[in-house]
């Protein structure tokens, strides 16, 4: 998030300028949050990352409408203002289904790191969420690795089931 910060701040200038807002916003998608979503894929998010991105796209929708926080302005007056909606967690849902898909329809190394059948000794502790359980836990209820892997084999279903599209 950091890093998409300072893409917004290199074209601040331009960002906060006296052009159209559609071509504002085309540019902070183009722009800003293609590096804020670099390597989304693999993330494994807790409540606070969650917190911390949406947070830094308000503060790139705040800045670009130039409001100030100390101005008492809730967040879905300045969704309302730039026309957007809170969609960025469902991209990165998107993007790390459509991922684990491709993966899982193979059979390769990043495979069995993913099932988590490596060997060597674990660290002390509870054991650390990985990116299958994430997404087995996203469904209407909890399901099995085995039926995660038949949906994943049929690419069409997987698709309709996990990216929304037809």
């Amino acid at each position: 998030m950091a890093k998409a910060k300072a893409a917004f701040m290199k074209r601040g200038k331009l960002l906060r300028g006296n052009i159209s807002k559609n071509l504002k916003k085309w540019m902070v998608k183009a722009l800003v949050w293609s590096v804020a979503l670099y390597g989304s894929e693999m993330w494994t998010l807790r409540k606070e990352d969650i917190k911390r991105i949406q947070a830094s796209k308000m503060w790139i929708w705040h800045k670009m409408e130039k409001i100030s926080w100390t101005a008492y302005v809730s967040n879905e007056e300045v969704l309302g203002l730039v026309q957007e909606q809170r969609s960025l967690m469902q991209v990165i849902k998107q993007r790390q289904a459509k991922w684990i898909g491709h993966v899982l329809r193979h059979d390769c190394l990043l495979k069995t790191a993913l099932e988590g059948k490596m060997e060597g000794k674990r660290p002390r502790g509870k054991p650390r969420r990985k990116m299958l359980d994430l997404l087995m836990e996203q469904e209407d209820k909890k399901i099995s690795y085995k039926e995660l892997m038949r949906r994943a084999q049929s690419r069409a279903g997987w698709r309709h089931r996990h990216w929304n599209l037809p």
